[in-house]
């Protein structure tokens, strides 16, 4: 009998192409499908859908679809869930009650259990975004026989093999705007198209993205920016109508022109900038000898599992954001007084839109601040130890991230490669080699003097002139011109010189 079920299973694997095979499944998402079904019981009957089920028949058996799954009950969901999550020692979160959606975290995998949306599992499935999503595969019979037929209402499996993203009806995306950012995050991870009909769809939801909420347009944003091509994913965006509704301050960029040797207005040298970005991310390793070294701190997490790599390509997008205000004609030039300095105010307040987390915001912010330091350095030739002093005092862990962006923004100007840049850029070599080589001075270092030293030595009130004299003495300390108390007021005697 077991030979003759074997037979059985073996021509199922090459002769249907609808048969969902339980062998494309990670083991722990077998094992996790095991407890959904043990909770599940002989009452309900969940089915795998969305993701796991669309990548693995992209994938076959070439690779393993991914880890993270979603489970569709017909009622009942949060009770499955917190069975599975006590099963498994995992953790429970309650994502929608009143709907019926919940999560399990466990052994470093995500579970998404939800009651069906309609009255049946087909009604079900043509409601969700699109129809390489609107597949299901029953898994009490999956894990029973090892494979099972795909449960296919709405032509998903045809379109994964046109290899294209259609909406079943343009109502899913008005009645969630969010499928919009979705649908083209999934066309550029996919390689996929957008048909004709649910781009059309597209544009006439797109306003409605204003309404949804900050963080879940947040975490589909940095989805986008996770990708490997974002800057394309952006200007897909941006032709759908949909990157003005997430970031309205983009506008005025577009037709915001500049002069010479910029040969592009603001918001395509921006869109470039980010496209430069991916370039240097996904080939970091090749600028030598500082590749590994900065791929291990572009994967840095801050916060909310967002990545240096995500806000050096948000940077690249909005660090010239201010141009737009900051723009006047001076002696027949064009000029962008303090665009810097405005920039970094408006780049802080579309972090706190979309809800980013604070050091992601704080890093977003300090580059768009400081993204004209470098320029500044220079432009003034030779680069002082105090001014070398002061960038890496003031940039400190985000100054590879400055320097990186300084990169792909010098590129962007005339739209050469920022390797083209990176084998012409010494100073920016020089100042990777600074913060390789040395660690930042006075970090760490017990002050010389301190407040009461400085006000008795010049008889002088508490107040910001007291902090301007101590941070000078820092610097001097930092600097290793002064060793001891008296050095350092006999150096705050002194007058303040460059060196």
């Amino acid at each position: 009998m077991a030979g003759v079920q074997g037979r059985r299973l073996r021509r199922a694997r090459v002769v249907s192409p609808t048969v969902f095979q339980l062998e494309h499944l990670t083991p722990p998402a077998r094992a996790l499908l095991r407890a959904v079904q043990s909770a599940a019981g002989r009452s309900r009957s969940p089915v795998l859908v969305g993701g796991a089920v669309r990548d693995s028949r992209l994938a076959g058996a070439r690779r393993a679809a991914p880890a993270d799954l979603d489970v569709a009950v017909e009622s009942g969901a949060l009770d499955v869930a917190r069975r599975v999550a006590a099963r498994l020692g995992g953790a429970f979160v309650a994502l929608d009650p009143d709907r019926g959606a919940a999560r399990v975290l466990a052994g470093g995998m995500c579970l998404d259990v939800t009651d069906w949306r309609a009255p049946t599992l087909e009604d079900d499935l043509a409601a969700r975004d699109f129809t390489v999503n609107a597949l299901a595969v029953p898994v009490r019979e999956l894990l029973r026989r090892g494979c099972a037929e795909v449960i296919d209402p709405t032509g998903g499996l045809a379109d994964l093999r046109a290899r294209r993203l259609r909406v079943h009806a343009p109502r899913v995306l008005t009645e969630d705007p969010l499928r919009t950012l979705r649908g083209v995050r999934l066309e550029a991870a996919l390689g996929f198209r957008l048909t004709a009909t649910t781009v059309q769809a597209i544009r006439a939801a797109a306003p409605g993205l204003a309404g949804v909420a900050a963080e879940r347009i947040r975490d589909e944003l940095l989805a986008v920016l996770a990708l490997p091509r974002a800057g394309r994913a952006l200007r897909r965006l941006d032709a759908l109508g949909l990157l003005g509704v997430v970031v309205p301050e983009v506008e005025p960029m577009r037709g915001s022109t500049q002069p010479s040797p910029h040969r592009f207005p603001v918001l395509e040298h921006s869109l470039r900038a980010v496209e430069g970005a991916d370039t240097l991310v996904e080939r970091l390793r090749e600028l030598r000898p500082f590749g590994d070294e900065l791929a291990a701190h572009m994967a840095e997490e801050l916060g909310g599992g967002v990545r240096r790599s995500q806000v050096l390509k948000l940077a690249a997008l909005l660090h010239d954001v201010s141009k737009p205000e900051t723009r006047r004609l001076v002696d027949g030039r064009i000029r962008f007084f303090e665009h810097d300095v405005l920039g970094a105010a408006r780049a802080r307040v579309i972090a706190e839109r979309l809800r980013l987390p604070a050091r992601a915001r704080g890093v977003l912010e300090q580059l768009v601040r400081h993204h004209l330091r470098t320029g500044h350095l220079a432009a003034a030739g030779r680069v002082t130890p105090r001014a070398r002093y002061r960038f890496f005092r003031d940039l400190g862990e985000d100054t590879r991230d400055l320097l990186l962006l300084n990169l792909v923004d010098a590129a962007a100007v005339t739209g050469v490669s920022p390797r083209a840049i990176w084998r012409r850029a010494s100073l920016v070599r020089d100042l990777l080699q600074g913060w390789e080589e040395t660690p930042r001075a006075g970090a760490g270092a017990v002050p010389l003097v301190n407040g009461e030293d400085v006000m008795a030595r010049f008889g002088i009130p508490p107040g910001p002139e007291v902090g301007r004299l101590l941070e000078r003495a820092r610097e001097a300390q930092g600097l290793g011109l002064v060793t001891t108390r008296e050095e350092a007021l006999a150096y705050l005697d002194s007058p303040a010189g460059e060196f």
